[in-house]
């Protein structure tokens, strides 16, 4: 009998186009959802069952062009496949719908609050759906979205706690790269920010100031009793 697996003929991730070859409007739509990412590597670093791409095409339909959100995070899933890691997410490949995913709004919309956000939820049955606008126009800067019977319900909570996936998500003012703004954060059950690389290698520093601090302050608190104790004819040396 002939095994047959329509899978098979269905183009793979090498064969189809890795790129629309559209830019992105602006910096914050790839260092938005690129904060988000080296944060997860950085609190899931020993978690190999999820993917985050950025600006890259999901394939859900052969028929159809890819997708491209600015972000997305997919559960269940090789983090890496090989060396040459991920061109595309290709769904008939994947078997696994991705769990979020992250449109950043530029100055000009482009479907986040209709198009877009119909295909995620009718065509593609993403879960959790997430539009930040940072520029402040007629939305809210941050809605996060949760699929409930084929529709959208806009999630409440600041940050927004998403159970699936374990964080919240929210946004505040910190520093990226050098660049001091409002970003997109990962939060802990308690609310609290997960740290970045930089705010990690600076939190490591103060600490190291303050040991530091501290040894010394010690050090002079013992030279000045040596001192005293001195003063009144006690050798320091016959105390230890």
């Amino acid at each position: 009998m002939l095994n047959y697996n329509p899978l098979h003929c269905l183009p793979s991730s090498e064969e189809l186009t890795d790129s629309d070859d559209t830019p992105v409007d602006n910096e914050l739509q790839n260092l938005i959802p690129g904060l988000l990412k080296v944060v997860l590597a950085l609190v899931w670093s020993d978690r190999w069952d999820w993917f985050f791409g950025v600006d890259m095409g999901i394939y859900y339909d052969p028929d159809k062009p890819a997708i491209v959100p600015n972000g997305f995070l997919s559960l269940g899933v090789q983090r890496f496949i090989d060396e040459d890691l991920r061109l595309s997410y290709v769904l008939w490949e994947e078997n696994k719908l991705p769990t979020l995913v992250l449109e950043v709004v530029s100055q000009t919309y482009r479907g986040e609050y209709s198009t877009k956000k119909e295909l995620y939820a009718k065509e593609l049955g993403i879960l959790y759906y997430v539009v930040y606008n940072p520029h402040r126009q007629k939305n809210p800067p941050l809605e996060v979205y949760c699929l409930v019977d084929g529709e959208y319900i806009l999630m409440s909570g600041s940050p927004v706690w998403l159970p699936e996936i374990g964080l919240g998500i929210g946004r505040e003012r910190g520093i990226y790269q050098g660049i001091a703004r409002e970003w997109l954060y990962w939060y802990d059950e308690e609310g609290q920010k997960l740290l970045t690389p930089e705010e990690r290698i600076r939190e490591a520093e103060e600490r190291a100031t303050f040991e530091e601090q501290r040894r010394v302050e010690a050090e002079q608190q013992v030279k000045i009793l040596a001192e005293r104790l001195e003063a009144l004819g006690v050798d320091p040396e016959t105390l230890l």
